[in-house]
């Protein structure tokens, strides 16, 4: 039963923040591979670069100033969340391949995903997971299929792979959810290491390739993407993270100074530049990232996210970026956007150092009605917290929180932030593992960790959440999904080589109120919708964010943890389009569905 870094940096992007960066910049020293050829140039295929003697071969790390600016706070005691897995109880029996074989390709390092949808439309949340293969084949008409498993209920999931796709979709990294085509069924985008594939759920149990068609596949080695209206004309359009210039087929070679084979730092690779893909309203997509300015110099995209950073009912689009500042686009109000992450202070951490951005969770944590990001990075970088300033910016807080030293000892993936037992406190959820997968690295296979706020403060919760965080493992893609409709979400994390986890919280300790959407044609999930929940003078407040955590896509549903909050509660939505509703007198431990139709 179920149940129970810095190597480059566009110099024009902000003079205001050019002459602080460039000084912080000169206390770094890099380590890994040692070639020093220029970023914009290819490496000649086949060829071969050394690390040095000495030298770390780490993608991303740095070494950094021997005093920090700012000390993590101390510990506080708090009552610690349990989880479990039951992954294999539930009937999910899943293990994403990377083909790994020994030579440290880059591609086997990356993936992979797990989109949550409900493609039958009965009510239950089903999982559709991308697979990996060997890619060092080059017919990918080959690589084993994905994987979908339908929801039934208490008991658990049944794999109905073989019956809804049956084929292959080429050596995959991600996951992203969305109907955008509007007939009210979920549809799958599925990024790859070459040509990406959309998956048009036909209604019947199947999906049929649209790819083509649709002219959305991009061919280049892709990461995270995201559906969300970025046009603003009710449609859903699809922002894609791509990542490096590699071909695994004819790879550059890294090795030590042993001769040992070693992944290759990303500053050796030439980067792909993001495209976005603007829906037309006939089932196809125009690729207008650089007309929009939603596209920009050096990026190495891994995460993305797209919500309203501002307080301007604009959508924004946030992208984590591997060894180089990350991107802020910011909407400006015409159906362009202007990368501004410097000047908003959530480019680089506080110290101005470029990180190894790899997944992206979106939350308003700190309960002042803007959202905040949290990003993971590289081992020995640690993650970092950028807390909103009413709208007006972001301030790397992490250290002042208690975030800074739990994770340096880590390299983070995918990531949630969300109260996961309903006890009133916001919980972190992150998966880590490294890179570097040559035989025997001790560091490779990581224990997953879990924090909960404590107000001012985060505490870690690893140790006495449950076994689960006792094993090493080498964690990739993040997605939440109420299983059993109990209320709160779990948390399902996908491994690389080793089978993935179905994450529950042992006891709903508190209330809960939770809020899904039916929106009119185009963006039937409500992708953007903004809810803000009242109870006598306490106020939560989300939005449902296109993208985010890495290479996944969550339950498009917002979780509300009330803790002891008895209610009733006022609860009122905010459509993309600007149209509102309220609810006056909800019962708690309910889920609430809104209708676009019934906004004003």
């Amino acid at each position: 039963m179920c149940t129970d870094r810095p190597f480059s940096i566009n110099i024009t992007r902000q003079s205001i923040v050019k002459t602080l960066v460039v000084f912080s910049l000169s206390l770094v020293v890099l380590s890994g591979c040692d070639r020093s050829s220029s970023l914009d140039v290819a490496p000649d295929k086949g060829s071969t670069t050394t690390i040095g003697e000495g030298e770390k071969p780490l993608f991303g790390s740095l070494v950094r100033p021997s005093t920090p600016t700012t000390t993590d706070s101390p510990e506080i005691d708090v009552q610690c969340l349990k989880i479990d897995d039951f992954a294999t109880t539930c009937g999910l029996d899943f293990t994403y391949l990377t083909g790994a074989k020994g030579k440290s390709l880059m591609v086997e390092t990356m993936g992979g995903g797990c989109g949550v949808l409900d493609f039958d439309n009965d009510g239950r949340w089903d999982l559709f997971l991308c697979q990996g293969g060997d890619p060092t084949i080059a017919d990918q008409g080959q690589a084993p299929p994905p994987a979908l498993y339908r929801n039934l209920g208490e008991t658990g999931y049944v794999d109905l792979s073989a019956q809804a796709v049956g084929f292959s979709l080429g050596y995959s990294q991600g996951v992203v959810i969305g109907d955008y085509d509007g007939d009210g069924f979920d549809d799958v985008y599925v990024t790859n290491v070459g040509k990406n594939r959309l998956l048009r759920n036909q209604g019947d149990g199947t999906f049929v390739d649209m790819t083509e068609e649709a002219g959305v596949g991009d061919q280049r080695w892709s990461a995270s993407a995201a559906f969300a209206d970025l046009s603003g004309d009710g449609l859903l359009d699809l922002y894609v993270c791509n990542y490096l210039v590699y071909d695994p087929l004819d790879p550059l070679e890294c090795r030590n100074r042993e001769g040992e084979y070693r992944i290759c730092h990303p500053r050796e690779m030439p980067f792909y530049p993001n495209e976005c893909f603007i829906n037309q309203g006939d089932g196809t997509f125009s690729a207008e990232a650089a007309k929009r300015g939603l596209d920009g110099p050096g990026s190495k995209s891994l995460g993305v996210a797209v919500a309203d950073f501002t307080g301007d009912d604009l959508p924004d689009v946030y992208i984590a970026n591997d060894t180089t500042a990350n991107f802020l686009f910011i909407n400006q109000g015409d159906g362009t956007y202007r990368e501004q992450a410097l000047a908003f202070g959530c480019g680089v951490n506080q110290e101005g150092m470029y990180e190894a951005g790899m997944g992206i969770a979106v939350s308003d944590y700190d309960g002042d009605g803007f959202l905040d990001i949290y990003t993971t990075h590289f081992y020995d970088e640690s993650n970092t917290l950028y807390r909103n300033q009413n709208g007006n910016g972001f301030r790397d807080v992490t250290a002042l929180v208690g975030l800074h030293k739990p994770t340096l000892p880590r390299l983070g993936f995918g990531t949630v932030i969300q109260d996961l037992n309903a006890d009133g406190a916001i919980d972190l959820f992150v998966t880590n593992g490294h890179i570097e997968n040559y035989p025997g690295n001790p560091l490779h296979k990581m224990q997953p960790q879990v924090f909960t706020n404590l107000g001012r403060q985060w505490k870690e919760c690893s140790s006495q959440a449950g076994d689960f965080f006792n094993q090493k493992l080498v964690g990739r893609g993040v997605a939440m999904v109420d299983t059993l409709g109990r209320g709160v979400p779990d948390v399902v994390v996908v491994h690389q080589d080793t089978p993935l986890a179905l994450l529950r919280s042992g006891t709903i300790q508190g209330n809960w109120l939770n809020v899904q959407f039916q929106g009119n044609g185009g963006n039937r999930r409500g992708i953007g919708c903004k809810v803000t929940v009242t109870a006598g003078d306490k106020k939560w407040f989300h939005q449902l964010v296109g993208g985010g955590s890495y290479l996944s896509s969550h339950q498009p549903t917002l979780f509300f943890g009330l803790g002891e909050t008895t209610g009733p509660c006022e609860v009122e939505v905010r459509w993309p389009s600007g149209k509102t509703q309220k609810k006056a007198g909800a019962t708690i431990n309910q889920l609430i569905t809104f209708h676009e139709s019934d906004a004003s």
